[in-house]
């Protein structure tokens, strides 16, 4: 089973774009952030072309959240749940699994805040939100075990994850409070699956527009895919995919997949 996730920074403007990426990559579950429009707007039959359905969560302008799968997914949430918000940053559905005991993985997709700079009005509204969302995923684990949670964090793990760990300390994506929320997820027993696996120098999922910050590899790994300890020991592979990021007009961001090898269960028993 294959899962990935990728901000495409206007799904109106690059949806010819993902498409191709999955006749090219089908993967089962796709996440999607930053799609820019309203439900009403979004390009159902051209993902049912495709063979994928949606469930989208929406918003004019900015945000937006969807999940693409190729069986229908179930159980459908918007948002984090008791954490007031009106932006579209959040969609969690489960989606079907022979290897999961039968209920499933339960996959959320999520658009974490950019804060803009410690200090603003955006940063406090990121530190209550990265709080918000940890306080739900508690929950969740318990009802949910096999979980991933995956998208644009807009938070770096640690200086590898930096073209410039010296110019950018301190700076959005990089300060020690944002890092201390996301090392905070992991320890509710979440894992940073492409740190599970050697990566090659510089794997990094977004890049500026300016300065050509894609063909320099001035960029920063801001994209991740978190799985469960329940999951942890199916995931066999875990690789970000750059082709995109060379296409005209690219999303300033790459799409990121996992692979897992579910094993089949039996009364609750893993079967090998």
């Amino acid at each position: 089973m294959k899962l990935a996730t990728w901000n495409v920074n206007s799904l109106t403007v690059r949806l010819p774009q993902v498409l191709h990426w999955l006749k090219a990559n089908p993967v089962d579950v796709l996440a999607l952030q930053e799609l820019k429009l309203t439900d009403d707007k979004f390009p159902t039959q051209a993902f049912a072309q495709a063979g994928y359905v949606a469930q989208c969560f929406g918003q004019k302008t900015y945000n937006g959240v969807a999940i693409v799968s190729r069986i229908p997914v179930t159980h459908v949430v918007k948002n984090i749940l008791q954490f007031a918000d009106d932006m579209a940053r959040v969609i969690s559905a489960n989606c079907p699994s022979d290897g999961c005991d039968g209920a499933g993985i339960r996959v959320i997709g999520a658009y974490f805040p950019n804060g803009q700079e410690p200090g603003s009005d955006k940063f406090e509204y990121k530190m209550a939100w990265l709080q918000g969302l940890r306080d739900w995923l508690r929950t969740e684990l318990k009802t949910h075990p096999h979980l991933v949670l995956m998208g644009d964090f807009n938070i770096t793990f640690d200086d590898v994850d930096v073209w410039d760990p010296v110019g950018m300390k301190d700076q959005i994506c990089c300060t020690d409070e944002e890092r201390y929320h996301l090392q905070a997820l992991i320890a509710l027993g979440l894992h940073d699956a492409h740190r599970m696996f050697g990566q090659p120098p510089k794997s990094y999922s977004w890049w500026d527009y300016r300065n050509n910050g894609f063909r320099r590899h001035r960029g920063m790994r801001i994209d991740h895919i978190l799985v469960s300890n329940a999951l942890k020991h199916q995931v066999t592979r875990c690789w970000i995919d750059k082709t995109p990021r060379q296409n005209e007009r690219p999303s300033d961001h790459a799409p990121v997949v996992v692979e897992l090898d579910l094993l089949q269960y039996s009364d609750g028993q893993m079967v090998v």
